[in-house]
């Protein structure tokens, strides 16, 4: 009996031993995993403290002038949200009025990925796409610096036609005068300008795929011309590949359909369906995120206009706030054909760019025809 005792207990201690022993090394695997965490904050913060850099020679850029000019990054200087961090009007020193992005902290995860995604965004030169000036970086603080559009994002020329009595010193979202609604002219040179803009990135050498093009990411300067913003989410493909491996990414309504099988090859003909959603959006007046009833039951937004395309409907998508007078059925028709065309199921049945950018060329007696009446600007 005795010697049966001293087994149990003998056995009670190695339980006991090997459960401790267990829980040192996972305490020990937590620790070392949380303080190769916290290095890279405090790498991070030894090499990009006070950093800030000009892509415009005549301009110098300081996170204190920035600060300055933003009151501290004041609420009321807020005009936007740029999807990885909040946007603010501010004036600085030298006259200039620019939009200023403050990341959030975790929107890239380190110092030289984000030096390096700015000094790309900088070469991209292009009059349909909006123009990095600068960034600045302190601490964890990252903040980029754009060129103003007097005209807010097309998503509130769509949507947000409120007038308002707010100072638009402090505020271009809610100017002082009504938006009047986007005539079709103009909804076609906007549709034309984002084309533009993603057929140039398309085609450069190293293509960049912009992974999440919508209403909101798409500025409008004071002549309504496009100037495509937030490249968060973009990603360059390799001479060498014809896709890039990612984890799918985008704004819902705008994601391509091969997204939901978890599809990690993305390539641009991803851009292409976002653009086609787009396309069916600025005309429809419609959010693509939104569902829309079609005999008697809800739909997404690209079910919908393909059915009402094939019952020949299109004067009836027609957004309402769209004047009458004037509407050329035909064109009606050739742009949600080639919405159509773009938001094909399968990504390899979708047109490029280029060709997207030439049937909207194709049946155009003037590019960018603007009704002056439509909207006055606050002076």
């Amino acid at each position: 009996m005795k010697h049966h005792l001293q087994k149990v207990v003998v056995a009670a201690a190695i339980f006991i031993g090997a459960h401790l022993f267990f829980v040192f090394l996972v305490f020990a695997c937590c620790r070392r995993r949380w303080n190769r965490g916290r290095s890279k904050p405090e790498e991070l913060s030894s090499i990009a403290i006070h950093e800030s850099a000009s892509f415009d020679p005549k301009l110098r850029i300081s996170m204190e002038e920035l600060r300055n000019a933003t009151e501290d990054f004041h609420p009321l200087r807020i005009i936007g949200d740029g999807g990885f961090g909040l946007v603010f009007k501010a004036r600085l020193a030298n006259g200039l009025t620019v939009a200023i992005k403050k990341l959030e902290p975790d929107a890239f995860q380190g110092f030289h990925e984000f030096r390096a995604e700015m000094e790309a965004l900088c070469k991209l030169q292009h009059p349909n796409i909006v123009k990095i000036l600068g960034y600045c970086m302190s601490n964890s603080d990252r903040v980029l610096v754009y060129e103003f559009m007097e005209r807010g994002s097309l998503d509130q020329w769509l949507y947000d036609t409120k007038s308002s009595s707010e100072n638009s010193e402090v505020s271009w979202s809610k100017p002082s005068v009504e938006r009047l609604p986007l005539s079709w002219d103009t909804r076609m040179k906007i549709i034309k300008g984002v084309a533009s803009g993603l057929t140039f990135m398309h085609g450069l050498p190293t293509p960049i795929i912009h992974r999440d093009i919508k209403a909101s990411d798409v500025l409008l300067d004071a002549d309504f011309e496009v100037h495509i913003a937030d490249f968060g989410l973009a990603r360059k493909i390799e001479a060498s590949q014809s896709h890039v491996t990612t984890q799918p990414a985008g704004t819902m309504g705008y994601m391509p359909p091969e997204y939901k099988d978890g599809y990690r090859r993305v390539t641009v003909k991803a851009d292409v369906y976002s653009f086609g959603v787009l396309m069916f959006e600025i005309a429809t007046g419609l959010r693509p995120y939104l569902p829309v009833v079609d005999r008697g039951e809800e739909v997404e937004l690209t079910v919908w206009a393909r059915n009402m395309v094939g019952e020949n409907r299109q004067m009836e998508m027609v957004d309402l706030a769209v004047s009458r007078d004037g509407l050329v059925e035909a064109r009606v028709k050739e742009c949600f054909s080639i919405a159509c065309m773009c938001t094909r199921e399968r990504a390899k049945d979708r047109p490029g760019m280029s060709r997207v950018l030439e049937l909207l060329n194709r049946h155009s007696d003037e590019n960018g025809v603007i009704d002056r009446n439509m909207v006055s600007l606050p002076k």
